[in-house]
């Protein structure tokens, strides 16, 4: 009896647990997450709305008179991606594979509204759902995410639950049929940078997969029969083929089609190492390159903060796709490994065509740098993709 009261009183003399001691604790949610990757995006988001602030201050064609339009926006934006950040934590990419059927045929919806009277043509592309109140959406933004689940939840349905070792060749061709049915919507529109980047998450899901190689080598050759014909037979707008002809002979036409490219190489050329000093960039505030706050984003730090600055940008994007790499590579299951190599072959494939495009090594295909480029849509999806991200790591143990 009186080993019981002792026993009693120890129970109830033991210091309670405060919240940051449970926050704290080896298995709480803090501890798992991956907060080297999460500082990196969150640094870039939050860095890049100087840079966004300097190409637009001046731009009273497009700020409605106000300096600051477009750098409270971008902010925004990015405290809008945090939420969706957090909500994908919260739900956990595995409990987010029973939704996966509904966020694709939703996705499938959405960009099939793009080509009814509901879409608008902004530079070329009929890929924009206005909203009004200065507000639009890029669905092709949403259905990235949207082939990196249904791919992984097709591919690692057998794997998972122990019935076969690698996808089958059904399983394969069953994915592909489900990445190629929004791919040719996108075409239609047409927005062929969306499709480039989906064709690489393609094959970077098979390749993580475990898929036979020998569907990784006949995508690979049908893609470069593909875009062959698809060059022989005129299928691209005139605007894409230009856009083309300008890469492939950049002193073709330096006034038109080339302009572009030749002013971006002009503005990240004369930042030098330190740059000129942020608001300081000629070319950024005499308004010479086009679309600087969007798609040349990158010229504005080139010019403005030099090597350096943009080194540092490349620097934060390695990291982010090191930590990423890293994730898919100790995932518990193959849906997780899956997941996190889509999402690696979106980021890194799109951060290397927008800067490849600006130094004139890739041809201009109208896509954001992650993290770092105006817009909703685009912001929208990175963070969303992050917090998969962060899902798949927050299955494992603790590790540095």
């Amino acid at each position: 009896m009186s080993s019981l009261s002792s026993s009693y009183r120890t129970v109830r003399l033991a210091p309670r647990r405060s919240s940051l001691q449970r926050l704290l604790d080896r298995d709480s949610p803090l501890r798992r997450m991956d907060w080297v990757l999460l500082l990196c995006a969150l640094g870039l988001s939050v860095g890049s709305s100087l840079l966004v602030w300097s190409a637009t201050r001046n731009r009273t064609d497009l700020n409605h008179g106000d300096p600051q339009y477009f750098l409270l926006r971008h902010l925004a934006n990015t405290l809008i991606g945090l939420v969706l950040f957090a909500v994908v934590i919260g739900i956990g990419h595995r409990r987010l594979r029973t939704a996966v059927p509904f966020l694709y045929v939703f996705s499938l919806l959405v960009l099939l509204s793009v080509l009814t009277p509901l879409g608008a043509t902004i530079n070329g592309n009929r890929n924009w759902i206005v909203l009004g109140g200065g507000f639009s959406i890029q669905p092709s933004e949403f259905a990235k995410v949207a082939i990196v689940l249904g791919m992984a939840v097709l591919l690692s349905a057998r794997v998972d639950a122990g019935e076969r070792e690698t996808p089958d060749h059904r399983t394969v061709l069953q994915a592909l049929a489900l990445a190629a049915v929004p791919m040719g919507i996108i075409m239609l529109m047409p927005d062929l940078g969306s499709v480039m980047v989906m064709v690489v998450i393609v094959l970077g899901v098979l390749l993580a997969s475990g898929a036979p190689n020998r569907w990784v080598l006949g995508l690979i050759s049908a893609g470069v029969a593909g875009a062959l014909a698809v060059w022989r037979f005129k299928l691209l707008s005139q605007y894409q083929i230009d856009r083309f002809a300008a890469f492939a002979n950049p002193a073709l036409d330096p006034a038109g089609v080339g302009y572009n490219t030749n002013q971006a190489r002009i503005a990240i050329g004369s930042g030098g190492l330190v740059g000129k000093g942020l608001f300081h960039g000629t070319q950024t505030t005499g308004q010479f390159v086009p679309e600087q706050q969007t798609d040349f984003i990158f010229t504005v730090a080139g010019e403005e903060l030099g090597f350096l600055g943009a080194g540092l940008i490349l620097l934060l994007l390695g990291v982010i796709m090191w930590r990423a790499c890293r994730i898919a590579r100790q995932a518990t299951d193959l849906y997780g490994t899956v997941v996190a190599a889509g999402v690696v072959a979106w980021f890194a494939f799109q951060a290397f065509e927008n800067i490849g495009m600006t130094l004139g090594i890739m041809p201009v295909a109208g896509l954001p740098l992650p993290f770092v480029s105006y817009g909703g849509s685009s912001m929208f999806a990175v963070w969303t993709g992050i917090g998969l991200l962060q899902s798949v790591r927050m299955q494992r143990p603790v590790s540095v």
